[in-house]
């Protein structure tokens, strides 16, 4: 298929469409939020002097799963982005829900997670390892989850003709942020679960 190019687009002083620009604003303070967060988490880290631990209720394997799930939505969120700039709305439609379903285990396998930490002893109010971890990965899960909804929303105009090849900038700024949750959730994984306690 040919490169369908879009009706005549308006650019800041920067290059770059104001859509685009304000997406990467928002996401320049989210890694302050976030960064925050992680500072918060590794600040009071170890520092928790009754349990549960994290060596006493982590699940590395069943983690590592659920991240290389979320990761693997990264290349289908591309692949969506990929192909609505080559105008194929069919398999645009499809990489959207695999992203959306994608993340849905993701989001789903966190809540599996929280329940079981709850149900071993640990909770937001237990100890500062429970207040910093339910904290930082909640907010997490709650960006993937917005995401999630953006992706259906996308997948549900298209269906209804309102999104075609002339709004792809709306799906690469939604990949945007989709793979800023993914990264986010790299350094997460990284500090949180796979860093010495």
């Amino acid at each position: 298929m040919a490169h369908v190019h879009g009706a005549a687009e308006h650019y800041t002083s920067t290059g770059i469409h104001p859509s685009k620009l304000l997406m990467w604003l928002f996401l320049g303070s989210d890694c302050f939020f976030f960064g925050s967060l992680i500072a918060t988490y590794q600040a009071y880290r170890g520092q928790s002097l009754t349990g549960p631990h994290p060596h006493e209720i982590f699940n590395i394997p069943y983690t590592s799963i659920s991240a290389f799930v979320l990761l693997m939505s990264s290349l289908t969120m591309a692949l969506a982005v990929n192909s609505i700039r080559l105008g194929n709305m069919p398999a645009t439609r499809i990489w959207l829900l695999l992203t959306a379903m994608l993340g849905s285990i993701f989001v789903g396998g966190q809540v599996f997670e929280f329940t079981t930490f709850v149900h071993k002893g640990l909770t937001l109010e237990v100890n500062l390892f429970g207040t910093t971890f339910f904290v930082l990965t909640g907010f997490h899960g709650t960006h993937v989850t917005v995401g999630i909804l953006i992706l259906l929303s996308l997948l549900f105009a298209s269906l209804l003709g309102r999104l075609t090849p002339r709004q792809a900038l709306t799906v690469e700024v939604a990949g945007l942020y989709w793979h800023f949750v993914d990264i986010v959730w790299v350094v997460i994984f990284t500090v949180v679960y796979l860093l010495p306690y």
